[in-house]
């Protein structure tokens, strides 16, 4: 351990979810509870979804039967034009498919050290530098430590027990899956797993069987997954179905891999899926021979080159608010007390960072969804999938800047699904050119409206889940530079998406383009005391569009094309609707004035023009966007909170961005698992292991958070960079190393006092002939950077 490692310490084992401490590899994930006796150790692997990956274009058909489609849309657009919203509604449920699928648990292993009776806890802890858990126990008068880790190098997840004298022990699996093949040898046990070819959400409770499984392949895929336990010990190990006992030991080391039908899948993409799932032994084989493969490199070795890899991951970037950087931090009593925010703070940037190189790293599998890699239901909130009008979104936001940028990789791995499978709707649902992808997605590339033909078109209607996942890529392309990724990865995902945009507007009866239907996320508006969601032509609509339209552009000019869509953009570009100011002076929502159901709404739409965007660049639209948060007011959940925190950051307003920050990390102490939102600031908080909750429990706020601290410190957007735009008062010393600005650039910010003391500027990639525009307190400073520059201040 290095001496500047920080440290999350609990005082005593987990007694739930919401207590364990996470390790992940991005396609392994262990909660890990802790304690001597039937220790828990809840595993997932990011693979194992619900569903098949014929499921989107089966759904798809069954719709265009049903009769969407082309002319069904126009009829659509002539009921919302007439204002006959129950018409229009009636006709969009045709166009809601079912759910998307389900991220699901895959097994327990449970550990007991020596008697029930005879042992005593000293604690754990969880490195946040290098994603060990270590437990300190007496078990029989012999000290114990027990480290768990998940490592990327070896593809396994890690448990290493170490006792000075000798004690017993029993090791136990067991899945919430239907387990149908148990492999026992000398040193190994390995569970044939079936999964799910249909999941239905908590909030869809009228569905027959909500957790269906197949007895036969499915279009030639069977939904099967192996896992696979594998034991070294100088104790004396006796098996059976269910685990291990080892009798006499001082060391025991286990490993655990998997093996599985979606892995194929998500690997060969669904436009060029194998026709057959690989064999059921070939299966059981791979995750052996990958848990083998891992023991043999042995206990040292196994944790050495894990502690290397995390390392040179998360070692480039940090975030210290205050003086305190390294050690042990007591989480019930120096974090959930409140006492000292400063060192809450520092915790908290960490933690986002760990969490996402936990749970998403690239070819390790999908992208980190609303739970991460960390789920522990069948049922899951939500689906525990991926929410598309922010919340996968957020997930990502601070992958560039806090350094992460490989960990990016899942989620446009995930856009290229949405691609293929959005294409198809794109054609069949709208008759429009390129790709779409609504509100919700899983990991076989779900594209169609949700909601069973009952889904309120606030949430199931939303045409723009591309347009806003596809800003991903420029992001990357931004802050990195990488011309092969914009020319490979980013200009195609672009262009489609701008072919789908140019098809979705529609002339508009006073000059202007419109989006018909045009909803914004998850809101309403009164409509003679009705509560209404259909509309044209929303604030984030065209929000999005523009971004999409302005980027394309940006990505052909650097890439030296003269493709036809750019013709095309440069026509519609000047008729979208421009952002609003409403007679209230707050940036409006929708195209026309409405009355607002719910004025403190927990979505801020409009606002993705100041946050993640950067489209709010007058006066008086910062005016009118700081009104529009004025009204939304400080309460909220965990996501809510971080996207209110780096709205705050955008406008500068470092003090009202920490009021909303101490707001959202004290402690949530009412159940996690329910759905049961109160008035104003008492939604959401940190749960007893410092995850981010709703509730339900969802990572987006813990994601989230490490973002918007980050943007309180360093901005780079608009062509500048921004040092210190939105520091606190109450944070007056501390310092960020390695956070990356657009530009290929990384920076290093010292201060004190309240003031700048040092500033270093380092250009990691881009051209050394850029000019590079610095900020700070007022001042500017033109400079290019060809190596390093640095600045005292």
């Amino acid at each position: 351990m290095d001496d500047n490692d920080l440290l999350l310490s609990w005082p005593k084992p987990a007694d739930n979810w919401f207590e364990a401490a996470p390790v992940g590899n991005g396609r392994l994930g262990a909660m890990v509870f802790g304690g001597p006796h039937r220790a828990r150790f809840g595993l997932n692997d990011s693979t194992v979804w619900s569903g098949t990956p014929d499921g989107p274009t089966s759904a798809l058909r069954d719709l265009l039967k049903a009769g969407a489609g082309p002319q069904r849309l126009a009829k659509v657009r002539t009921a919302i034009r007439a204002g006959d919203y129950r018409r229009a509604e009636s006709l969009l449920m045709s166009f809601e498919g079912p759910y998307s699928q389900e991220f699901l648990p895959l097994a327990d292993l449970w550990m007991s050290l020596g008697n029930r009776d005879d042992g005593e806890f000293h604690g754990r802890t969880l490195n946040l530098d290098n994603g060990v858990v270590d437990e300190r126990m007496t078990i029989a008068g012999q000290n114990v430590q027990r480290r768990t880790w998940a490592s990327r190098p070896a593809g396994a997840i890690c448990i290493a027990v170490q006792v000075d004298g000798a004690i017993d022990a029993s090791i136990e699996l067991a899945s919430p899956l239907r387990v149908v093949r148990r492999v026992i040898d000398s040193t190994s046990l390995t569970f044939g797993i079936e999964i799910p070819v249909d999941g239905a959400p908590l909030h869809e409770p009228d569905v027959v069987e909500p957790l269906r499984y197949a007895n036969e392949r499915v279009d030639g895929y069977d939904p099967f997954g192996a896992l696979a336990l594998v034991v070294d010990t100088d104790g004396e190990l006796s098996g059976s179905n269910r685990g291990f006992t080892v009798r006499g030991m001082s060391s025991l080391l286990l490993t655990l891999s998997t093996s599985t039908s979606a892995e194929d899948a998500w690997t060969n993409r669904p436009g060029t899926l194998l026709e057959r799932s690989a064999p059921r032994a070939e299966h059981l084989d791979r995750a052996v021979d990958r848990a083998g493969a891992a023991l043999a490199l042995g206990e040292t070795d196994l944790f050495r080159t894990h502690d290397a890899d995390l390392r040179t991951l998360l070692g480039g970037t940090s975030l210290t608010v205050g003086s305190r950087r390294g050690g042990t931090v007591d989480v019930p009593d120096d974090i959930l007390s409140g006492k000292d925010e400063q060192l809450a703070a520092t915790v908290i940037f960490q933690l986002g960072r760990y969490l996402l190189a936990s749970s998403s790293r690239p070819r390790s599998g999908p992208p980190a969804n609303l739970q991460g890699l960390w789920n522990a239901e069948l049922r899951p909130p939500w689906s525990s999938n991926y929410t598309i009008n922010i919340n996968t979104q957020m997930n990502y936001w601070g992958a560039e800047v806090a350094g992460l940028a490989e960990c990016h990789g899942p989620l446009f791995d995930l856009l290229d699904h949405l691609a293929d499978t959005g294409a198809d709707v794109a054609t069949a649902l709208y008759g429009a050119r390129g790709w779409v992808t609504h509100h919700n997605t899983d990991m076989w590339g779900w594209a169609l409206p949700v909601g069973m033909g009952h889904g309120n078109p606030s949430w199931a209607i939303w045409m723009m889940g591309g347009a806003w996942l596809v800003q991903h890529v420029w992001d990357h392309y931004e802050f990195t530079r990488d011309r092969a990724f914009l020319a490979e990865r980013a200009w195609p995902l672009l262009r489609g998406c701008a072919e789908f945009c140019l098809d979705w507007l529609v002339d508009g009866e006073d000059g202007w383009l419109d989006t018909i239907p045009s909803t914004s996320p998850e809101n309403l508006f009164l409509v003679d005391g009705n509560p209404e969601s259909l509309s044209h032509s929303t604030a984030m609509d065209m929000i999005l569009i523009r971004a999409v339209f302005t980027r394309t552009l940006r990505a052909a000019e650097i890439l030296d094309l003269a493709e036809p869509v750019c013709a095309e953009i440069e026509t519609a570009l000047p008729r979208l609707r421009p952002i609003r100011i409403g007679p209230d002076g707050k940036l409006a929502e929708w195209s026309v004035d409405h009355e607002e159901q719910d004025p403190q709404h927990r979505h801020m739409s409009p606002l993705v023009a100041l946050y993640p965007l950067d489209q709010i660049d007058t006066p008086a639209l910062a005016d009118a966007a700081t009104k529009f948060l004025d009204v939304r007011g400080p309460g909220a959940m965990g996501w809510s909170w971080a996207w209110k925190i780096a709205l705050r950051a955008r406008l500068f307003q470092g003090d009202v961005a920490r009021d909303l920050f101490t707001e959202a990390v004290r402690p949530f102490n009412t159940d996690p698992t329910v759905y049961a939102p109160v008035d104003g600031s008492e939604w959401g908080g940190l749960l007893p292991n410092l995850f981010s909750t709703h509730p339900p429990f969802q990572m987006d706020g813990n994601y989230g958070l490490m973002a918007a601290l980050a943007e309180l410190l360093v901005q780079s957007h608009g062509g500048v960079i921004r040092v210190l735009p939105a520091l606190p008062a109450a944070w007056p010393d501390g310092s960020a190393h390695g956070l990356r600005c657009r530009g290929g650039l990384a920076v290093d910010v010292d201060w004190a006092d309240g003031k700048l003391t040092n500033l270093t500027v380092r250009r990691l990639s881009g051209d050394p002939q850029d000019w590079v525009l610095i900020n700070y307190a007022g001042r500017d400073l033109r400079t290019t950077i060809a190596d390093e520059e640095v600045f005292t201040c």
